[in-house]
């Protein structure tokens, strides 16, 4: 008999919720992550994984909760929290790398309390691909660390987040989905446009000023990186918080 499993997907601010029922195992894991995945994508303050109906057949599926835990650390830097009040998922989970990497509860509403204690705040823009999308970006930077108190983080994050909106600007020209969060030790930035093409940074010696942009955004970040981002992609930066 085909594994079958069902995702269904509640969004109540500032947490959201996703509940999964059936057999989980090594064939339907993908189909697990794929609905972590779109909903990390769109950046809520915290996500709740119910298990309450959810059977494991396979050890090694639960590895897909670490996996998702994972791909939120750098971006969207989404705290997540498992609900397993049933046996069976939450002695997997218990010794598997996930009960370690993320947050098990066995009632929903700890779980829920949990996550939106872990909830991080960030400030986020929609801005168009036109010139004046730098400058908007530099003022959220400027807004935002003044908000958290972080005066040493505006002229590197400024930096960053302007190149990584120029970028978007002289490549994918689509709309954006700016967001800077705070996650201490970590300022993170981000960009989500509509282009799947890769973000690569260039030779210190190019020409072409997108590419420079990027080799620069590498030597003031601590870490960066891209990410698929529904039909788009994310490209992201971590800078010390300070």
């Amino acid at each position: 008999m085909a594994s079958r499993i069902s995702c269904e997907v509640r969004d109540g601010s500032p947490v959201r919720v996703v509940r999964l029922a059936g057999s989980l195992d090594l064939t339907t894991t993908r189909q697990v992550y794929a609905v972590l995945d779109r909903c990390l994508a769109d950046q809520p303050d915290a996500l709740v994984v119910d298990l309450t109906g959810l059977t494991v057949h396979d050890q090694l599926a639960v590895a897909v909760f670490t996996a998702a835990a994972r791909r939120a650390a750098d971006w969207p830097v989404v705290p997540m929290v498992i609900c397993a009040p049933q046996p069976e998922p939450a002695t997997a989970l218990a010794s598997s790398t996930a009960g370690r990497v993320v947050p098990v509860r066995h009632d929903c509403a700890e779980a829920t309390r949990v996550a939106g204690a872990a909830a991080v705040p960030r400030m986020r823009a929609r801005l168009e691909p036109v010139a004046a999308a730098c400058r908007r970006a530099r003022e959220l930077v400027v807004d935002a660390c003044t908000r958290w108190d972080l005066p040493a983080a505006v002229e590197p994050a400024s930096v960053v987040l302007s190149e990584l909106v120029g970028n978007v600007v002289r490549h994918a020209g689509t709309p954006m989905q700016v967001t800077v969060t705070l996650r201490r030790p970590w300022l993170h930035l981000a960009v989500v446009d509509g282009s799947r093409d890769a973000a690569e940074p260039g030779r210190p010696d190019q020409r072409d000023e997108g590419g420079r942009g990027l080799l620069l955004v590498r030597e003031l970040a601590e870490r960066w990186g891209s990410a698929p981002a529904g039909d788009g992609k994310a490209v992201w930066a971590t800078l010390p918080a300070n």
